[in-house]
């Protein structure tokens, strides 16, 4: 009698949304590749599409559910799609609301689900059904006093962190290289990128008027400097050679370890990390900016002179509204006092007009900032009511047209600002990771040091002459010598 083999079963990730997403979704495809899953990187040649959505504002949401039917219509046809399942913010969120509107999704499961997502894609796969999630403010799963957090953090899942309720059984195993001791690394890399980003912390205790995420991501918990280093040292052994510490607010790091100068320590831990040549810092609250950290960000060898920091406005009175801190002078002092430290420091940051009681003033206040600022990228926002926010609840509400015209306004006075500060960086010495080759054009690009991934623009070297071209990966000195919008131009040296 033959005996057939059971045939192995595939997945695939499909990500939406910030590169803390994108954290959550190599952590859920090293759980199901330690499970037996085959990873695959199409939809169409997988048995189930997982879609980590966004919630984050009401285009993500949109996108996130574009996504979703998109991955439906690959049921059938000659497809081998059998299942699409919805995860991360979005069904955090929305869950059984968002399942019954959405019918299309064979599965709508929070973070709570992803310990057991083997189980779960399996029963689905066989038939049977999950129960969609059912959603609730996550900010109540933690004690209210940070410093009690840690000891309550093993009941939570916490999705980026290693751990989703539960530690892996001793035997689960992920492929490649693992510390030889502390503690397990719980991924599995899933593109070539040279650069990789690395959660520090989940949730966020700020309060602002327009902000829901707290509510689906919790309230901040640090990861523990040992985790970290660990999936740093496991993320060089696979190629990466910059890591992007991520999270909802870094400046908070450590408060509930009972250190707020933690990551002022866990810097140099990173940047002697074999194999990892640079290390970035992103999410910078600018009410929680300590002079320690800048400190350590300008004097610590491999970490970029890179600032994301969120103002989100410049008018005083309106950021107070926002409940937020600071004002336009108070944010041009701590710019002055980054660039004492780091001259060639790139800073970006996002600001939110249309917001609730905003004035012609309040705008105007914000455009001498930026004018001022000389940010190297800004995003612009326009605002919309978000669900359970303090600020759907608020009156004054500008109609929907001020709001377009004043997001408009910003975007082109940014896209001019942005441009003018790109030029003057024309000269700067500069060492660039290689990211991209393409071979029909020999085209070589990546990000110089003052550049954060995706969204701040990228550095296309000129090789000249030079035969000998970079390979992904690689850190190439030049010198800029030109300039495409945000985007550089630099010469090998």
């Amino acid at each position: 009698m033959t005996i057939s083999a059971t045939p192995r079963r595939s997945v695939a990730l499909v990500t939406l949304g910030c590169t803390r997403n994108e954290v959550d979704s190599e952590e859920l495809a090293g759980r199901l590749q330690a499970e037996g899953w085959e990873l695959v990187e199409d939809a169409a040649d997988a048995d189930v599409a997982v879609v980590n959505t966004c919630g984050f504002v009401e285009q993500a949401k949109k996108d996130s559910i574009d996504a979703l039917l998109e991955a439906s219509d690959l049921k059938g046809g000659g497809n081998r799609t059998r299942a699409v399942v919805a995860v991360g913010c979005l069904a955090e969120r929305y869950g059984e609301q968002l399942a019954s509107q959405l019918p299309e999704a064979d599965a709508v499961l929070g973070f709570d689900s992803y310990g057991d997502m083997s189980a779960h894609l399996a029963s689905i796969l066989g038939g049977g059904q999950v129960a969609s999630h059912t959603p609730r403010d996550r900010r109540l799963l933690l004690p209210l006093s940070p410093v009690d957090r840690p000891g309550a953090a093993g009941t939570v899942s916490l999705p980026g962190h290693g751990s989703a309720g539960t530690k892996p059984a001793d035997d689960v195993t992920i492929e490649g290289p693992m510390p030889a001791s502390g503690p397990r690394v719980i991924r599995a890399r899933l593109d070539g990128r040279p650069w990789a980003p690395l959660k520090i912390a989940s949730g966020c205790d700020r309060r602002c008027a327009f902000c829901a995420i707290p509510t689906f991501r919790g309230a901040f918990l640090s990861r523990r400097p040992a985790d970290i280093i660990a999936e740093a040292r496991w993320l060089g052994q696979h190629g990466v050679r910059e890591v992007f510490l991520v999270s909802e607010n870094s400046t908070s790091y450590g408060k509930d370890l009972g250190d707020l100068g933690l990551l002022e320590k866990l810097l140099p831990e990173l940047t002697v990390v074999e194999g990892i040549d640079r290390v970035r810092v992103s999410y910078l609250q600018p009410a929680e900016i300590r002079p320690g950290l800048l400190a350590a960000m300008a004097d610590t060898p491999g970490v970029m002179p890179y600032y994301d920091i969120s103002f989100q406005h410049a008018s005083e009175s309106l950021l107070r509204r926002m409940r937020r801190f600071g004002g336009r002078e108070a944010f041009l002092d701590l710019l002055g006092r980054v660039r004492k430290t780091s001259p060639q420091a790139g800073i970006r940051s996002n600001v939110i007009v249309g917001f609730p009681g905003e004035t012609e003033a309040d705008v105007e206040e914000l455009e001498a900032f930026l004018i001022d600022a000389r940010l190297d990228v800004v995003g612009v926002f326009g605002y919309s009511d978000e669900d359970g926010t303090e600020a759907e609840g608020y009156d004054a509400k500008l109609p929907d047209d001020v709001v377009a015209d004043r997001l408009g306004r910003l975007t082109s006075l940014v896209e001019e600002l942005n441009t003018q500060r790109a030029e003057e960086r024309i000269g700067e010495r500069v060492e660039v990771l290689v990211e991209e080759l393409d071979p029909q054009t020999g085209e070589v690009s990546g990000r110089a040091a003052h550049q954060g991934p995706d969204v701040d623009g990228v550095t296309l070297l000129d090789l000249g002459d030079d035969e000998d071209a970079p390979e992904v990966g690689d850190l190439v000195g030049a010198t800029v010598v030109g300039t495409d919008g945000i985007d550089l131009v630099a010469r090998r040296r």
